[in-house]
């Protein structure tokens, strides 16, 4: 099994600047891909981006290219999603998820969660 616990949101003004992480046990960190999402009040959960066991291998989503980054500290067992120039419509629970070696960007092949992290962004 995989534990995940996500950290670092918070409530920011547009244009301003927040790093999320999330933070795994239970399995060999580097056997771990990572992918974030994002779920917006009354909308539909939102694939955001997705790391590579070992960090070499990044996808995002369109609508945050050029804005958000992943990366993989795997010493630290953890994955950081860096958001720069944060948008309202970036406002959402945010939620980092897990699965095992073969590296996916679709939400229904990742089998284990965090409980999520709130971003709100302000105009």
């Amino acid at each position: 099994q995989v534990q995940l616990v996500e950290s670092g949101g918070g409530l920011v003004q547009a244009g301003d600047s927040l790093r999320l992480s999330c933070a795994a046990s239970g399995r060999t960190f580097s056997n771990i891909v990572i992918g974030w999402f994002r779920q917006a009040p009354g909308k539909g959960r939102e694939f955001v981006g997705a790391v590579s066991r070992i960090g070499e291998r990044t996808s995002y989503t369109d609508s945050v290219k050029g804005r958000f980054t992943i990366s993989r500290d795997n010493a630290r067992n953890t994955v950081y999603l860096q958001m720069n120039s944060l948008k309202p419509e970036d406002t959402a629970v945010y939620y980092c998820a897990a699965r095992m070696f073969v590296f996916t960007t679709a939400p229904g092949n990742f089998d284990y969660w965090g409980q999520g992290t709130q971003v709100t962004v302000s105009s």
